[in-house]
């Protein structure tokens, strides 16, 4: 007994020391879902082509006759960025851009038709090495597979709106419906079933709309027609001085199908499209569909064929059809966000999740006659960015900054505390302009563009370019060799290229050289400038009467 009671201080010790290492253990475990928790989720929301101009929270007169409430929420819950802009305006270079956080003749991808190496370092990769759990849907359009993604699922290539096809974990697969809400409804999906709780999450929502040839969903093929939308003041320009622009195979009443684009039809009373080569986007659809889209088409098909329009009104009919159109494939994009938003909000997601709305580049509504992107021009430079974080920012911030796509993954790594895996990035964490610690002006004075892709569909030339609040030089080359300067607070809509104007020599001289200073620092090589020699023109191009529309007689 004496031996045992002697034992009996030690064994209590034991059993006091085992405890207190469970404990240990279990605060350690918690201090680790904690810490994971801490971490937020980020949903990066993206469209295809989605003009600033069409979102209502930038308040152009446009969007206040077809409003974006839902994407608006982002802007009023958190922060609008009023000078957000593309390294090359594109839409697969743009997607690289954002994945790699690093310029086109760095990542590899300088223009479509290119394959991007998914084996080099990207946000999502970097993402998961920090307890990420990631995710993609939707559009991806950068050839090959994605990497770096525990679940994706995306449009093959440039996808159809109706009844499109996916590829799935490698599975190809066709699904009945609108791509618009298709998509939406796996993200949800993903994020109510697949999604490991404890884990954040990042998940890239990618629309395949409003992108060409802006088919809106049945419930609102005719949800416009009733309004005449401003054109803008500049739809006629004649693009004096500026050669590039002159040459350009983009302009809405020159250089749209009539059927494919503008789903005019061949004859009065008849849904049969007019010209609507290479692509079968409306043999896509069903029979009730399709039954659908004739009975909203038809009457005002007929009311364009009777009203026997030429010159200036056909112009402007034109620019009318394409503006219906366009915004109704908005409409439901805004719809899907609305949707997102609100699953967040119902399951306890909102607080802690970063939510951005932007577009892979800017578009043309009808400015200088245009449609489509790739010009360093504001319309098709400047990206939409909204971003909201109830934890850390401040609802109704407006920032003011120049910023690019180039700075979007080292904002996510910032907040997910990853700012050690940045290396070899060439952009700057806006986190600081979002919590006021560095003012607008203080952040960078000056971006870097270079658009690489001609010959090419719009035959817009190669061009690279600095801009500054106020100033913009551009350089087209290759095939030709013209510079363009513009003052902004003089010239918003840069309809006169002032590159020979006496009173600007001393401006355009500061630019040049900043220009060569953006070129060393991210280290842009005379291997840029290679003639377009280099690139064949394949079948499509070889007759560019083929990329045009068919004259109405």
């Amino acid at each position: 007994m004496k031996s045992i009671s002697k034992l009996i201080p030690f064994l209590i010790l034991a059993i006091l020391l085992t405890s207190c290492k469970e404990k240990t253990d279990q605060e350690e475990n918690n201090t680790e879902v904690v810490a994971g928790a801490e971490k937020p989720n980020i949903l990066f929301i993206m469209a295809d082509d989605h003009a600033f101009q069409a979102i209502s929270a930038y308040g152009s007169e446009i969007s206040k006759l077809a409003p974006t409430p839902n994407i608006d929420r982002i802007a009023k819950n958190g922060a609008i960025f009023n000078h957000t802009y593309c390294t090359n305006s594109i839409c697969g270079p743009s997607r690289a851009v954002i994945l790699t956080g690093k310029h086109s003749h760095i990542n590899g991808f300088r223009q479509n038709g290119e394959r991007f190496d998914g084996d080099q370092p990207t946000l999502p990769k970097k993402l998961q090495t920090l307890g990420y759990q990631t995710a993609l849907v939707g559009k991806w359009h950068l050839y090959g597979y994605p990497q770096g993604f525990d679940y994706w699922n995306i449009i093959d290539d440039q996808g159809h709106y109706y009844n499109p096809d996916f590829v799935k974990m490698g599975d190809s697969i066709q699904i009945e419906g609108y791509a618009t809400d298709i998509i939406t409804e796996d993200a949800i999906s993903w994020l109510e079933n697949k999604k490991v709780d404890n884990k954040p999450f990042f998940m890239m929502l990618h629309h395949k709309a409003p992108h060409r040839n802006w088919m809106p969903p049945l419930r609102y093929l005719t949800v416009y027609d009733s309004i005449k939308f401003p054109l803008p003041d500049s739809y006629f320009d004649k693009h004096e001085s500026q050669v590039a622009a002159q040459q350009q195979l983009q302009t809405i009443y020159d250089d749209m199908y009539e059927g494919h684009d503008l789903k005019l039809s061949k004859k009065f009373a008849s849904t049969e499209l007019s010209n609507n080569p290479w692509t079968n986007d409306f043999d896509r659809m069903n029979a009730e569909q399709r039954r659908i889209w004739d009975e909203a088409y038809l009457p005002k098909n007929n009311a364009f064929w009777e009203a026997n329009l030429h010159g200036k009104a056909l112009d402007e009919w034109k620019g009318q059809r394409y503006l219906h159109d366009y915004l109704a494939t908005v409409k439901a994009v805004d719809d899907g966000v609305g949707k997102v938003l609100d699953y967040l909000e119902e399951n306890g997601l909102s607080d802690n999740t970063i939510v951005v709305y932007t577009s892979d580049q800017g578009f043309y509504l009808g400015e200088k006659g245009f449609f489509d992107k790739r010009f360093m021009y504001e319309e098709s430079f400047r990206m939409p960015f909204l971003i909201q974080y109830p934890k850390a920012i401040k609802p109704g911030t407006v920032v003011d900054a120049l910023t690019q796509n180039l700075d979007f993954a080292q904002t996510f790594l910032d907040y997910a505390g990853g700012n050690d895996l940045t290396e070899g990035m060439q952009g700057k964490s806006i986190k600081p302009l979002l919590e006021g610690t560095v003012e607008d002006d203080d952040f960078r004075d000056a971006i870097y563009y270079h658009y690489y892709d001609y010959p090419a569909f719009h035959m817009v030339k190669k061009h690279y370019g600095v801009k500054t609040k106020r100033y913009k030089l551009m350089h087209f080359y290759d095939d030709i060799d013209t510079w363009e300067f513009y003052d902004l607070e003089e010239d918003p809509n840069e309809l006169h290229n002032a590159i020979n104007d006496e009173d600007y020599e001393e401006v355009i001289a500061k630019l040049h050289a900043r220009l060569k200073e953006l070129q060393k620092e991210y280290g842009v090589t005379e291997k840029e400038f290679e003639q377009a020699s280099e690139k064949k023109i394949d079948n499509n191009f070889k007759n560019f009467d083929r990329m045009r529309g068919t004259p109405i007689e």
